[in-house]
């Protein structure tokens, strides 16, 4: 059954558009950019078959054809037969280039017409080749695909794309359930020589060519090849970094600072790493300086917990290689800034004066890493003690809210950057619903 392609011409000229038609022979219509002179090649199975005919305002069109250098070095076409204003050449030359002129000399088409019986796609085995590395899988090809090559008016080569394709599996990360998952990946290739090259995957797989556009369309028994299994080499991870943040209102905060690694020590922090499957080794890394010329800590596992307790800047990072150590991988570096220790306390408060509004004694804090606070009164009775910097003494004892009056308090603590806090003062409770009266029996039973 014959194949027919009519297209509709852009005309140099304003005339009335044209009409070119091939017969004889299947055709595929490639859309090129408009900077080629004409807006389409046409590739047709065998030119031998084909016929090519063009429909003009008028009789008496002229023909010319030219090649790689382009529509000055045209000449014309030999046995063009006409039939009106329609004209055609028969048995065409493949990959060539076609000027047709009309009669009024004004009206000029270009087109360009590749033979496809020239450029079959003949790939009969695939192998793995010499070369593959990190980024790349480097494929053995025997047989053809060359480059199937149109020229533009001016003699500029543009490549046809052949859209061959390499399929093969590789893994990608899965933000879900994060690890990486085995996909299926396809890469479309204009044109293959002896090898080609492909992103290297991150799992072991076989590698898939599949045969042209033009072959799958006209020749469709032309089948599959298959590499042997390929064993990955490329590494690839996904890290990441989790911080648990104190709710306490009384720590002391800096702008920003829920958007950053790091703040108020003590810091704990969770990191995780997804590694591809070629990752055999692996490592945490934990430093003082960000060239890790000396890491201070190392953890080999895929996940682990550090509390920073130490302030200043620290950086870690996660790497990987593969068994032979000939894919390094560095990942991002995390950087953890843990601020000076501050310890401020208020000296005093209302209990039960105005229930939500500064009805607890709390200090506040920043990067304190140990801490202890003794609270008295009078007659040095010792009323509470707080073990956290969070914590507060809410004016109560034995579940009722002391007497106003003044109390002590006694802390011993130590900050991230090593300061030692040895810190006393008085606690005055206001507005006390207590009377005075309570306060003796309260002291009697010290």
């Amino acid at each position: 059954m014959k194949q027919v392609l009519t297209i509709s011409l852009l005309a140099i000229s304003c005339a009335a558009a044209a009409q070119v038609a091939v017969t004889g022979s299947p055709v595929i219509e490639v859309q090129v950019p408009q900077s080629m002179g004409y807006t389409s090649v046409y590739v047709v199975k065998d030119a031998a078959d084909a016929t090519i005919s063009y429909t003009a305002s008028r009789p008496g069109a002229q023909w010319e054809r030219w090649d790689s250098r382009g529509a000055a070095f045209a000449e014309p076409v030999t046995g063009v037969t006409h039939d009106g204003n329609t004209s055609m050449v028969q048995g065409t030359a493949g990959d060539t280039g076609y000027r047709i002129t009309e009669a009024d000399g004004v009206t000029v088409h270009y087109l360009w017409v590749t033979d496809y019986a020239r450029h079959r796609y003949m790939v009969s085995a695939l192998g793995i080749a010499d070369g593959s590395d990190c980024g790349r899988a480097v494929l053995s090809v025997q047989g053809s695909a060359d480059a199937i090559t149109a020229y533009s008016i001016n003699g500029r080569p543009q490549v046809i794309d052949r859209d061959i394709h390499i399929s093969y599996y590789t893994l990608a990360y899965d933000a879900g359930a994060d690890a990486y998952a085995q996909v299926t990946h396809s890469e479309s290739i204009a044109s293959v020589g002896a090898t080609v090259g492909v992103p290297a995957p991150l799992c072991d797989t076989r590698f898939t060519m599949s045969p042209d556009r033009f072959s799958r369309e006209w020749y469709p028994t032309v089948g599959d090849v298959d590499t042997p299994s390929y064993t990955a080499v490329a590494v690839e991870a996904h890290t990441s970094a989790e911080q648990v943040y104190e709710s306490a209102d009384n720590e002391q905060k800096t702008e920003g600072e829920s958007d950053a690694l790091g703040g108020s020590a003590p810091c704990e922090i969770t990191f995780r790493a997804a590694v591809t499957d070629a990752a055999i080794y692996r490592r945490w890394e934990v430093s003082v300086t960000p060239d890790f010329a000396d890491a201070e800590l190392q953890y080999d596992q895929l996940e682990f917990t550090h509390t920073f307790t130490d302030a200043g800047t620290r950086y870690v990072r996660f790497t990987a290689d593969n068994a032979s150590g000939s894919c390094p991988y560095e990942g991002d570096v995390y950087t953890i800034n843990i601020g000076e220790s501050r310890l401020l306390c208020p000296n005093a408060f209302s209990p039960g004066a105005s229930e939500g509004v500064n009805d607890e004694w709390r200090v506040s804090y920043r990067s304190i890493v140990s801490f202890e606070c003794q609270i008295f009164n009078r007659w040095g009775k010792r009323l509470a003690t707080l073990t956290h910097p969070s914590q507060g003494w809410d004016g109560k004892v034995g579940g009722k809210v002391v007497p106003s009056g003044v109390y002590f308090y006694a802390i011993k603590a130590r900050g991230a950057d090593g300061k030692d806090y040895k810190l006393s003062g008085d606690i005055n409770v206001i507005g006390s619903s207590q009377s005075a009266a309570s306060g003796p029996a309260l002291n009697r039973a010290r």
